[in-house]
């Protein structure tokens, strides 16, 4: 479909109003809308597209490593046999065709030459226990037990493989069931979805125990969430971790009273101490509500703490939303969360809450989607990217090299932040963007107080995509076991692969129950200690 739009006719500098920007802004996106609407029209005609580009990365822009014409851009990983540690089952001596006067000729045998082909041996099996029998003189019944391993009429290895290729592979439920009933399993769709949700009961410890440990041991966490239809509603995924652990939890609302009740891990109570009472003052909850909580009281879940509420006369929607994010706060703090702890993010307000980072990647991303109607436009925007480009490898040098971590240095950064920030250009929606970055200073530059947090958010973009490529796969989930469920398996697979442990060999340890994997909790806190031994230590006796 070919694409009849005009050209925009050059705009004097002294017409660009901020209105006649905006409505340039507006055009140009509708523009986009258009061009997107061609290109589903192309697809669906079956016409070749336009090609996908991958963004660039403000790591590139500025890791100075270029590489030249003919330069090899991946590197090789470490050469290794390739069946050495294969066990071998059978040994097939292949005979040569020889000619019948083989040996008459000369011909002499002289050994054999290995050649390996793995194999994997599919095929239904059923075992039958005969459990014996006994009764008593008084009529009492003895019955033998199961093995441990056995829980229903499936075995440990078929459940591993089931969930293996649920949660892992991402195989939706009929497709797995057609599969499992082409090798022979005689298996209804009512019993592979037991399959999929009654093991998750073994599993949510333990994932309860991968938040409770990794905040603990680590610091900071990096946060993120997406959409999560539930039960035909709108719902969101939060995800919560670092390089040691992810945990995925689904809830109806993406509120910061949400956000500070899911880290609150296993704990429902609410706590009136002195940093929820600090928390609600900064937040401008009035001194005369203030004076009617009294520090030093707890309330054991939610109900109670409404109650208490009441009874002081906090009414308002405002005061009792404060009110409840600094109890939530205050429960925190006492269960043992660090008040320094470090929370980064992309810029959403729910998140701002105790050490807060912000994504440097966000940042210029939005300098960066800035549309440039002629040269006056485009001139400064690459002018303020260089600019964010070369802070953000000052800041990259200044976490890895501690001659720079003085407080000259840190200053002359701040500086140049806020010089780049007040500078205003004849772009007015590139200014807008200039003024937001400055209100985000101590967000941006939280890196100077404490080089160990990271500069981007890509972390948790990369895990909670997982979640996202499960619901463009499956959709939304139905029921409240089905959710946990999901969670569950989301956040140890994505822990175990941050902590190397294979996830095929951790469903199987779980499920047949033989313990040879450690809990993920201790693997946490072997990783956390192995990568900063001074606070793990810390954080342990803390």
């Amino acid at each position: 479909m070919p694409n009849s739009t005009l050209p925009f006719p050059e705009i004097p500098e002294t017409q660009l109003t901020e209105l006649v920007q905006q409505l340039l802004a507006i055009i140009d996106q509708q523009k986009k809308q258009i061009e997107e609407l061609h290109e589903e029209i192309r697809r669906l005609k079956g016409h070749k597209g336009k090609p996908q580009l991958k963004p660039n990365r403000m790591d590139k822009e500025t890791s100075g490593e270029e590489k030249g014409e003919g330069e090899e851009t991946r590197k090789k990983g470490p050469q290794r046999a390739k069946t050495g540690q294969l066990k071998t089952v059978d040994e097939v001596i292949a005979p040569t065709e020889l000619p019948a006067d083989a040996r008459e000729q000369g011909w002499r045998f002289r050994g054999y030459a290995d050649y390996v082909v793995q194999e994997r041996v599919i095929e239904a099996q059923a075992v039958r226990y005969r459990l014996e029998e006994w009764q008593g003189p008084d009529g009492q019944w003895l019955r033998a037990k199961l093995p441990v391993s056995i829980n229903g009429h499936f075995g440990p290895e078929l459940v591993s493989y089931v969930l293996y290729q649920y949660h892992h592979q991402l195989v939706t439920q009929p497709l797995l069931l057609e599969q499992l009933r082409e090798w022979g399993i005689e298996i209804s769709s009512g019993q592979l979805n037991r399959l999929l949700t009654e093991p998750a009961e073994l599993f949510e410890q333990e994932k309860a125990q991968v938040l409770e440990v990794g905040r603990a041991v680590s610091n900071p966490l990096q946060t993120d969430d997406t959409g999560a239809r539930h039960a035909g509603k709108n719902g969101y995924c939060t995800f919560i971790g670092n390089e040691f652990f992810s945990w995925f939890a689904s809830t109806e609302s993406k509120s910061r009273v949400n956000f500070l009740g899911l880290l609150r891990a296993e704990h429902k109570d609410s706590v009136l101490n002195a940093g929820a009472l600090e928390y609600m003052a900064q937040h401008k909850l009035s001194q005369v509500k203030l004076r009617c909580l009294e520090e030093g009281k707890s309330f054991k879940d939610k109900a109670e703490w409404e109650t208490y509420l009441k009874s002081v006369g906090i009414n308002g929607p405002r005061h009792i939303l404060i009110a409840t994010e600094g109890a939530l706060m205050g429960s925190l703090l006492a269960h043992g969360f660090r008040s320094t702890m470090g929370i980064v993010s992309d810029d959403a307000g729910q998140f701002n809450v105790f050490r807060h980072a912000l994504c440097w990647i966000h940042a210029e991303r939005n300098i960066n989607k800035r549309v440039s109607f002629n040269d006056t436009h485009a001139k400064p925007i690459a002018w303020v990217r260089t600019q964010l480009w070369d802070l953000y490898a000052d800041l990259k040098a200044f976490k890895t090299d501690p001659s720079l971590q003085h407080p000259a240095f840190q200053e002359e950064i701040r500086e140049r932040f806020r010089e780049l920030c007040r500078t205003r250009t004849n772009y007015q929606m590139l200014n807008g963007h200039l003024k937001r970055l400055l209100a985000n200073e101590a967000e941006l530059l939280r890196v100077l107080d404490d080089p160990t947090l990271p500069l981007h958010n890509n972390l948790s973009e990369s895990d909670i995509r997982e979640y996202v490529k499960r619901r463009k796969i499956s959709g939304s989930t139905r029921s409240e076991a089905g959710r946990r469920c999901r969670d569950t398996f989301i956040s140890l697979k994505k822990t175990c692969r941050k902590l190397h442990i294979s996830f095929w060999h951790y469903l199987r340890d779980k499920v047949s129950r033989t313990h040879a994997i450690a809990p993920l909790g201790e693997a946490i806190r072997r990783a956390a200690a192995a990568a900063n031994p001074s606070a793990a230590t810390t954080a342990a006796g803390g």
